[in-house]
């Protein structure tokens, strides 16, 4: 198992976002997180990631307590996040902002600036352009190539389609298949349920900071999502 969460409760302030959360992603396999508008889904990245610090046991990477770890600390093992919103550094080009990734981790891996070039020709092309004068896919990838820099063996994508075009996100999502393929396990947030159960082996749908469903992609039904993502009967 690459990463557990226990009985995962996060806070903001007095406000309660999780309610003792229960994920596990395998090495190598791609899990999907669904769920509506303030389920909890962005929270569980964030405590996930260190961003929201935790009680030491509630976060397990490899059977070790990650909890209480800075999100610095936490991306040092390997844990990378591709962020809601994509957050680049509005002062720097497409480069520079995918040098910055890679140099958060010095573990080895199949990630460098060719092979993020070859997985997103397009920012070979912009790659001297200051990365938020790009589209809002193109920003998206620069993203995901930040992170990868980093050789991550866990890839976390939060929201990674919100606002974009269908052609676009068809392109993003083709290449989740071939990180997978440099030996990345993932975790896609999405509230496109058919995006997310197209590209994962679990899934996990949340509401109001509960985990409401845990199944197979494979396995799931429409009704049992229905039930899940609403919290009622199909």
């Amino acid at each position: 198992m690459l990463l557990e969460t226990r009985a995962l409760t996060a806070n903001y302030g007095q406000f309660r976002a999780l309610f003792g959360v229960d994920v596990t992603v395998d090495a190598g396999e791609c899990v999907a997180i669904i769920g509506a508008n303030g389920a909890g889904k962005s929270t569980l990245m964030r405590s996930i990631t260190g961003v929201l610090r935790n009680e030491p046991g509630m976060v397990l990477h490899r059977g070790e307590s990650i909890g209480a770890l800075s999100s610095a600390e936490v991306m040092k093992r390997g844990i990378a996040m591709v962020p809601e919103g994509r957050r680049l550094f509005p002062s720097l080009t497409v480069e520079e902002n995918l040098l910055i990734g890679g140099q958060m981790r010095k573990a080895p891996g199949p990630w460098n600036l060719a092979a993020i070039y070859d997985l997103f020709p397009i920012l070979r092309e912009r790659r001297r352009n200051p990365g938020t004068a790009l589209s809002g896919g193109q920003q998206q990838m620069v993203a995901i190539g930040r992170a990868l820099m980093s050789n991550p063996e866990l890839l976390l994508c939060d929201e990674i389609s919100l606002g974009l075009a269908p052609v676009v996100i068809r392109d993003i999502y083709a290449a989740l298949p071939k990180i997978r393929e440099g030996g990345a396990a993932i975790v896609v947030v999405e509230q496109d349920i058919g995006k997310a159960l197209a590209v994962a082996d679990r899934v996990y749908c949340m509401m109001e900071g509960h985990v409401t469903l845990a199944a197979k992609a494979g396995d799931v039904t429409r009704e049992a999502i229905h039930a899940a993502y609403f919290g009622e009967a199909a």
